[in-house]
């Protein structure tokens, strides 16, 4: 089986989903049978590349709030992730352009890293210190993922470097319906939306496995949408 999960470094759900679907993967019984894939998915394709500007000014503008309140929004979802094991950080983090991060990520696939470096961005975007729309941060973070240094400074030189890939897979996105993120699809049948819980994801593996009949194996839960925007729950 192939799963297929569309998502972008930026969305805190997608951070939160990955980790709830490796739980869900883990109690599958098949699991040692699922090849997963990562995806592309810009929330904000439209923003200027190099430029930045902290999360919570950002969510602020967004939704019409004070930045105390946005600070709030930030503190709940960390909650949620720090409740599913994830680190996550709510000062000091900036919201930028993804397009360069996506295109290290299909470099790295090429190379049999993909998941590897995925992870570190996560963990640098979320966790960490680490803007990962510094160009010698994502350098770094290639490096740890186990790809080579010079190969890594050449694909962000050259923007046209895997630029097809991730515009291929946004298509793709946009083919299959897909308007938020985290999205999963599960041998090219049934589709889920969200960072769903644990249980909903082993589920939906075996009933995937199964090879029932249905669309959509469960309503649509937190996730991210294009212009940056998260559904954050509110207090």
């Amino acid at each position: 089986m192939r799963v297929e999960i569309w998502s972008d470094i930026a969305c805190p759900w997608c951070y939160i989903g990955k980790a709830r679907f490796a739980k869900g993967l883990a109690g599958f019984a098949h699991r040692d049978e699922v090849e997963v894939v990562f995806r592309s998915f810009e929330l904000d394709p439209n923003s200027a590349r190099g430029v930045t500007a902290p999360v919570v000014e950002m969510l602020a503008k967004k939704y019409g709030r004070t930045l105390d309140e946005a600070h709030g929004m930030e503190e709940h979802v960390a909650a949620t992730a720090r409740a599913e094991g994830l680190e996550y950080r709510t000062e000091g983090r900036d919201h930028g352009n993804t397009f360069d991060i996506h295109r290290l990520l299909h470099l790295a696939a090429a190379r049999g890293r993909q998941e590897e470096l995925l992870d570190l961005a996560f963990r640098a975007n979320f966790a960490e210190e680490r803007s990962v729309f510094d160009p010698e941060v994502l350098v770094a973070l290639g490096v740890e993922a186990g790809l080579e240094e010079a190969e890594v400074r050449t694909v962000l030189a050259d923007d046209s470097a895997y630029a097809a890939q991730v515009r291929a897979d946004e298509r793709e996105a946009a083919e299959l319906g897909a308007n938020a993120v985290p999205f999963f699809v599960l041998d090219r049948r049934y589709g889920i939306s969200g960072g769903q819980p644990a249980e909903v994801f082993t589920r939906a593996l075996e009933q995937a496995w199964a090879g029932r009949e249905l669309t959509r194996v469960a309503p649509a839960a937190d996730a991210c949408e294009p212009d940056g925007a998260c559904a954050v729950p509110q207090s």
